[in-house]
């Protein structure tokens, strides 16, 4: 089975740097996670949001994701979403961080989420119709909307992971160490930097020399204050309603 839509051992090499895990966005899932004291973590990449003061087992199907996890990380297994090599109800909770749009079988991966955990299953996602009112669809639009076809409804998502589930938006915070499209909305120039792209994976479905004229359109743009003469307030806003989601599902 194919481990997902992106090849992260062509294109995982400084995830650790550039996705570090926000303790905003973290404090958020893990109280979506209760009192489960066991956690699977699934699509786990380098380790981020992973609870420190709980029993973690992470699957990540990528060498290169597994081995930039820290020295003193949960325990990583080799695997994909959707076969997971655990028991039915096997872990108290389950949680997904930015992978599900990825897994190529997505009911069948939060199937097998719903099945190992006894509690509460996490998956953190967003809300593509949500995505446009990003100031970046003006610079790469041809991205969003890339970005909207992979990601899956949230409707979707919240009724394959409980006979009860809620959806949560997270905020992003303007300083937000993990690097992902909207945790840049406040600091445009950072998109300027090559390795914060390959960090991104939307930018490795754009055709070649793609990433090169957004680069060139931006930079400029920053460069002659065309850019702040029409966002610049964006860099004031402390956090950002945009379209990061948390899902949370419950067995009853």
């Amino acid at each position: 089975m194919a481990a997902g839509d992106v090849d992260y051992d062509a294109g995982g090499p400084g995830y650790a740097v550039h996705r570090r895990p926000d303790p905003r966005i973290a404090a958020v899932i893990h109280g979506a996670l209760g009192a489960a004291r066991t956690v699977l973590n699934v699509g786990a990449g380098a380790g981020s949001y992973e609870p420190e003061d709980r029993a973690v087992l992470a699957v990540e199907p990528s060498a290169m994701m597994r081995a930039q996890r820290p020295r003193l990380a949960a325990p990583c297994i080799r695997g994909v979403a959707e076969a997971l090599p655990l028991d039915d109800g096997a872990m108290d909770a389950a949680m997904a961080v930015l992978t599900c749009h990825q897994w190529p079988d997505l009911a069948k991966g939060l199937s097998e989420l719903r099945r190992v955990a006894r509690g509460p299953v996490v998956v953190v996602s967003a809300d593509a119709d949500a995505m446009k009112g990003f100031w970046l669809n003006a610079y790469a639009p041809e991205l969003i909307a890339g970005e909207q076809r992979r990601f899956p409804p949230l409707e979707t998502i919240a009724g394959m992971i409980g006979a009860r589930s809620e959806i949560m938006p997270i905020p992003v915070p303007a300083d937000c160490t993990d690097g992902f499209l909207e945790a840049f909305y406040a600091r445009p120039e950072r998109l300027l930097d090559p390795a914060v792209r390959r960090a991104q994976s939307s930018w490795s479905f754009m055709p070649e020399g793609y990433e090169a004229r957004f680069a060139d359109r931006l930079g400029a743009d920053l460069a002659s204050g065309a850019w702040d003469a029409r966002y610049g307030g964006w860099r004031a806003r402390p956090a950002y309603p945009g379209a990061l989601r948390m899902v949370v599902g419950y067995p009853a």
